[in-house]
């Protein structure tokens, strides 16, 4: 399509005792078995394009965030099976097809923004409660080397959230978009880690989102999908932010929806599942779709095997992990963990 330029201005869990929904029955798109195989490693060995891995250790868990550092990924925080949002990190070795906790987050939250920088990783916002209210916390944790998480400088006023899409250019971690007060936001900040400082002089998204997810490919963040607060507001815009330019519209996803997790693989960025889909008994999608910036084009790789959204998904050694999530649109969490090999 043509490019359309937009310049801009240069341990415990919370007690919560409601019951969760069951998932309905179907799917959306479901592969069948010769597209999903599990091996003596729990599919960290995958024959096929999707692998069956071990499930979370914590059990169901939704609306989570997921990095990955030195071979390991993380997932922290969200709603666990009963709604009680929690502060567990959850370790995945990608080489010992092998879970461990990592040191809980200093609140229970879910919704995060998380990047990593220089092996650290960074909550830079995120959400708590049933009332998803918006808080501006930043916590950083290198696993290397800390044995918890550590207070940085807090979101500016008024301008925290949560469900952002997140990407690290030059070192600095752009929270792009998310939600706050019930309402989308098109809002642009970035964080400097060596500083320890926020800049909230970034040009705004073209327009507002949350439940996007996005990534960084050759120093430019793409932010792909999500919705307006709604689950059926879902989008199908991608907008790509260049450093001292400002936000370009490129090819839309040809699937709209939100609630999706993102990898960048190679020099693609993975988007998974997903919220809304009017064709699902479950509303929940199983598509998965890659864009290719250099192309400026999308490609339909194979169905997840167990359709989801409300993930965190992390890239490590040429595949994207994705585990938990809900199978069934609002709440429904799983402990489902599915491995893809694009």
């Amino acid at each position: 399509m043509a490019r359309t330029s937009y310049a801009g201005p240069a341990g415990a869990t919370a007690a919560v005792t409601l019951a969760l929904a069951a998932a309905c029955g179907g799917d959306d798109g479901a592969t069948t078995d010769a597209a999903t195989a599990t091996d003596a490693a729990g599919g960290c060995d995958p024959t096929a394009p999707w692998a069956s891995g071990p499930g979370l250790p914590i059990g169901a868990t939704q609306e989570t965030a997921a990095v990955a550092v030195a071979g390991r990924v993380y997932v922290l925080g969200g709603f666990g099976g009963q709604l009680g949002v929690v502060r567990a990190v959850q370790a995945f070795d990608t080489a010992t097809c092998t879970w461990s906790a990592g040191p809980d987050l200093p609140m229970a939250v879910h919704h995060a923004n998380a990047a990593v920088v220089d092996g650290t990783i960074y909550v830079v916002g995120a959400m708590t409660g049933l009332s998803f209210q918006a808080i501006g916390e930043v916590w950083a944790w290198n696993p290397a080397t800390d044995a918890g998480w550590a207070p940085r400088a807090a979101m500016p006023a008024g301008t925290a959230r949560g469900s952002a899409v997140v990407g690290v250019i030059g070192g600095a971690i752009v929270v792009a978009g998310g939600l706050r007060g019930g309402a989308a936001v098109a809002e642009v900040s970035a964080y400097d880690p060596v500083a320890d400082a926020w800049d909230t002089t970034l040009p705004p998204l073209p327009a507002a989102r949350d439940h996007g997810c996005g990534g960084v490919i050759g120093g430019r963040l793409y932010v792909a999908g999500g919705r307006l607060a709604a689950i059926d507001s879902r989008q199908a815009n991608v907008y790509e932010l260049t450093p001292g330019v400002g936000w370009t519209e490129r090819t839309a996803m040809p699937t709209a929806r939100g609630g999706t997790a993102c990898g960048v693989v190679g020099d693609r960025l993975i988007v998974v599942g997903g919220e809304g889909n009017p064709d699902a008994p479950t509303r929940v999608f199983a598509q998965v779709e890659a864009y290719a910036p250099a192309r400026d084009a999308w490609a339909t790789l194979t169905p997840m095997p167990t359709p989801r959204h409300g993930m965190g998904a992390a890239a490590w050694g040429g595949r994207l992990y994705v585990p938990g999530g809900a199978d069934n649109d609002g709440f429904g969490a799983v402990a489902t963990h599915e491995i893809l090999t694009p």
